[in-house]
């Protein structure tokens, strides 16, 4: 790979070209009240099983392999799953959802960064939103809400070594700008998931 010649560092540029829709997404699904019932968590967790399974390819690309060791194993689409079935999710829900989601090719290594970024930050957000399921609902990390599990070495640890294998990488403007678009294009699928589901699908499970 070739050096930027954009000073910015690597994260700090993904953060702040994804911030507007970001900050929007994370306001939307609140006021929707994920976390009110076992309906409207069953949409948020269906909006989680459509993400991860867009993005699971990206954890088993060996070029992103090669840039971020070990990337494999942070995958969270079977405790995703694993917790649609503890919350009753019709199997026919389930698989429609991962059809959806693996609709999307991501071939491109820095098209993987992007998406990367987009799935590996929502673990530090899940701290807070962890909180919220045990008080409401009085599900946790072993049942309903195992996706939302920090990580052994911690949320702020995990992320701030997977920010500093992102900044070390040696990109040019083209590169990081793949990555960026990418991104934002994470945000969006899950943004346009969210008004589906979680607006007008979430009676299709609820119990």
């Amino acid at each position: 790979m070739t050096q930027s010649v954009d000073s910015e560092v690597f994260s700090v540029y993904l953060k702040e070209g994804t911030h507007a829709i970001h900050d929007q997404l994370d306001r939307r699904v609140m006021q929707l009240n994920p976390f009110a019932d076992n309906a409207h968590y069953q949409g948020f967790l269906r909006m989680q099983l459509r993400l991860h399974s867009a993005g699971e390819q990206v954890y088993h690309n060996q070029q992103i392999n090669n840039l971020i060791p070990e990337i494999e194993q942070r995958s969270r689409l079977n405790a995703v799953l694993q917790d649609c079935a503890d919350l009753a999710i019709p199997i026919e829900l389930q698989q429609h959802d991962q059809q959806l989601g693996q609709l999307f090719k991501i071939t491109d290594p820095y098209a993987g960064l992007g998406w990367l970024y987009t799935i590996e930050g929502s673990t530090l957000g899940a701290a807070m939103l962890l909180k919220h399921v045990k008080n409401s609902l009085g599900l946790s990390e072993t049942y309903g809400a195992r996706h939302m599990a920090a990580h052994s070495d911690g949320r702020a640890t995990h992320w701030r070594e997977f920010k500093a294998i992102l900044d070390s990488l040696t990109l040019n403007d083209l590169q990081r700008k793949q990555a960026l678009d990418a991104a934002k294009q994470a945000f969006y699928f899950v943004t346009e998931t969210v008004d589906e589901i979680m607006v007008t699908g979430k009676k299709e499970v609820a119990g």
